[in-house]
C-alpha cells in the first residue's frame, strides 16, 4: 500500500520502539493498552496486539484521537487480518471494587497476554508497569501515541468496550450507557441518583471524583 508521505513518516516514527526491541533480539512484540479505567460502570477492557514486523496500518493512532467511525473501521481492519494476533482481557466491576482499578487493570492486561495464541517475548505497555520473569516488559508513557502496536491495542480495547456498553444499554436503558459508555457525565450522574446503581456499576467509585468527559 502506498501512503501519503506524511502518514508513512508518522507510522514509521510509531514503530521506533518496536524496531529497538527487534534490534535487542526480541522476536514477538505485543502492544498492551486498556480502555475504561475512569468510568462509573462497566468493565475495564484490555487488549494485547502483535503486528507483523514491517506492517504499517494507515490511520492507526491513539484511540482517543479517532472519530468513532474511523475507530470502528480500524477495528475491523485489525480483527480481519489473519496476520495480526490479538486477545482481549476484562476485569469486571466486582473485581475492580475488590482490588482497586489499578490492580484490576493489571489483572486484565495479563489475561489478554495469556490468551494470545502466540507467546510474546516482549511487551510494550501504555503507562503501566507489568513484570514477569519470562518477558521483557517496557512501560511507555503515552505509548498509544508513540507505538503502533500499543495504538492498535488501544483501538481493540476501546471498540470492544464500547460494544459491550451498547449491549448493556439494551439491558439497562435507563442509564444511557450507549451514549456515555459509563463515564460520569451529568446525564449519567442524574440517572444514577434517580434510579440507583445497576449491577454493572462500580460501588467503590465516588461520584464527586468521577465526573469526567468521555
Amino acid at each position: 500500500m502506498v501512503f501519503d508521505p506524511n502518514e508513512q513518516a508518522r507510522l514509521e516514527r510509531m514503530c521506533l520502539y518496536e524496531e529497538e526491541a527487534y534490534a535487542q533480539g526480541y522476536c514477538v512484540i505485543a502492544g498492551i493498552d486498556e480502555a475504561g479505567r475512569g468510568p462509573l460502570a462497566g468493565p475495564v477492557v484490555t487488549a494485547a496486539c502483535i503486528l507483523p514486523k514491517g506492517l504499517l496500518i494507515c490511520g492507526v493512532d491513539d484511540s482517543k484521537k479517532l472519530m468513532p467511525k474511523i475507530r470502528e473501521r480500524l477495528f475491523e481492519r485489525l480483527t480481519g487480518d489473519s496476520s495480526i494476533v490479538y486477545a482481549i482481557g476484562l476485569s469486571e466491576p466486582d473485581e475492580i471494587d475488590r482490588l482497586n482499578i489499578y490492580q484490576a487493570t493489571i489483572c486484565a492486561m495479563w489475561r489478554a497476554v495469556d490468551r494470545l495464541p502466540v507467546q510474546p517475548d516482549c511487551l510494550l505497555v501504555d503507562g503501566m508497569a507489568l513484570s514477569r520473569s519470562s518477558l521483557f516488559c517496557r512501560k511507555i508513557i503515552k505509548g498509544d501515541q508513540l507505538s503502533q502496536s500499543i495504538a492498535a491495542a488501544s483501538i481493540l480495547a476501546k471498540e470492544t468496550r464500547d460494544r459491550l456498553m451498547h449491549a448493556y444499554h439494551l439491558k439497562w436503558p435507563l442509564y444511557g450507557f450507549d451514549q456515555h459508555k459509563g463515564y460520569g457525565t451529568p446525564r449519567h450522574i442524574e440517572a444514577l441518583l434517580r434510579h440507583g446503581p445497576s449491577p454493572i456499576h462500580r460501588r467503590s467509585f465516588h461520584l464527586h471524583a468521577s465526573i469526567v468527559r468521555e
